[in-house]
């Protein structure tokens, strides 16, 4: 194991663009993913979260115990398209939950949609929503949807769990989020 891996608890989580993570690494993210998500973390999924920069922690012992990323979304809202930060793939080994490890991830991540985008978004379970209210993030008062290939297509089921950070639009128009394959949220 060598000691880019290596990580203390008490140090910041490690921070590297998904071109920067070795094969290895990540199997090792996914296999975390997986567990985390009691296997309903599918390939579209995985997908999903590459491409951006990913947040790590490890332990003393050099096991990845959080994960999370953030990639640019293209978002429309008041008639422009936004730089967005979208969080992905934000998970903690289950033995190692409710112990602040999600909020260092998220530490991490909201420096990286502060300093490189327009604002951040993402889709939340019910698990996890308590913790981005509890860090400033507020849900999207207004419609959800996707900018997909047969034009503008409405997600509802979106609407009571998608959360926006930081230098947010203002007003409650629809958010028009970029098509991709899978769940476009």
């Amino acid at each position: 194991m060598g000691p880019e891996r290596l990580m203390h608890m008490n140090e910041s989580p490690r921070l590297a663009h998904t071109s920067q993570l070795t094969p290895s690494q990540l199997t090792e993210i996914r296999a975390l993913l997986d567990a985390a998500f009691d296997g309903d973390f599918g390939d579209e999924d995985w997908d999903h979260a590459l491409g951006g920069m990913h947040a790590l922690v490890y332990d003393a012992e050099g096991d990845l115990v959080a994960h999370g990323s953030v990639i640019m979304r293209r978002v429309r809202h008041g008639g422009r398209f936004h730089r967005v930060g979208y969080v992905e793939a934000l998970a903690v080994r289950t033995d190692r939950q409710r112990q602040g490890l999600g909020g260092r991830v998220m530490d991490a991540l909201e420096q990286i949609i502060e300093r490189a985008y327009g604002f951040g978004a993402l889709s939340a379970s019910d698990e996890g929503a308590a913790l981005y209210r509890s860090r400033g993030w507020r849900l999207w008062p207004g419609r959800i949807e996707g900018l997909g290939p047969e034009g503008v297509e409405r997600f509802p089921d979106e609407e009571d769990s998608t959360f926006v950070w930081g230098a947010q639009p203002t007003g409650t128009g629809a958010l028009g989020f970029d098509w991709r394959d899978g769940d476009v949220l």
